[in-house]
């Protein structure tokens, strides 16, 4: 499996390469944006980013990379010595897997580039239960909303839209079991994997980023207050 670490710090570049190297992992580096945005990306299986560059932030290469449907897809996880919930926030919305803050824990990256690599190659789609959406084994539809479960894509009224996996096993989750509310300890149980720490604001900002790729269909998502999230027809 192939990763790419983006840091103009040549010796955590040196780190992160021996020790994935010693995971079994073919680790690429690069030391700026400009660079790293010069490479094969869709060749990637997960990429390190930083976020504290010279002229191109990880964040703007980050957000390239999410506006090509070429590479749209490949996880991302950022490292950086910027702290604060704020710039957590700000790299989930812009489509991040993770975020590690520098001192690096290499055990802490192991872990979490293991998560993050599980989470994009698996599948956790809940069984269905009794539900007023259309559910087969291959397709989950609702008014111009459609999940293909096989291709693993998104429509809506015909349109293709592109969720992270995350997204998409969340709105597979709230389609699955309309008016049900989820907490966001639920979400976080079902969607997440359990070795990996994220705060419940997480979950905010990613359904907040789903309502919106949703277009019309985005009201359905309700915030039952204290409680948690429900999709109501």
């Amino acid at each position: 499996m192939k990763i790419l670490v983006v840091d103009d710090e040549l010796d955590i570049c040196e780190i992160l390469q021996y020790n994935l190297e010693n995971e079994g992992y073919e680790v690429v580096t690069a030391n700026s944006a400009e660079e790293a945005l010069k490479l094969p990306l869709q060749e990637f299986a997960l990429i390190l980013l930083d976020v504290m560059m010279g002229e191109m932030s990880g964040f703007q290469m980050a957000r390239k990379m999410k506006d090509n449907p070429s590479t749209a897809q490949i996880p991302i996880i950022f490292i950086t010595a910027l702290e604060g919930e704020d710039n957590l926030v700000k790299g989930l919305n812009i489509g991040a897997d993770d975020y590690i803050a520098k001192p690096l824990s290499m055990k802490e990256v192991k872990a979490r580039v293991k998560a993050v690599l599980r989470r994009a190659t698996q599948t956790n789609v809940p069984p269905s239960g009794e539900v007023h959406v259309a559910v087969s084994d291959s397709k989950i539809c609702f008014e111009g909303i459609s999940l293909d479960l096989n291709a693993k894509t998104a429509t809506v009224d015909g349109q293709d839209i592109f969720l992270t996996k995350l997204e998409y096993e969340m709105l597979s989750l709230l389609l699955q079991h309309p008016g049900k509310v989820f907490s966001r300890e639920d979400i976080l149980t079902l969607c997440w994997p359990q070795d990996v720490f994220v705060l419940d604001r997480t979950v905010d900002v990613n359904i907040t980023r789903l309502r919106k790729k949703i277009g019309s269909y985005g009201k359905q998502i309700k915030t039952r207050v204290g409680y948690g999230y429900c999709f109501e027809k």
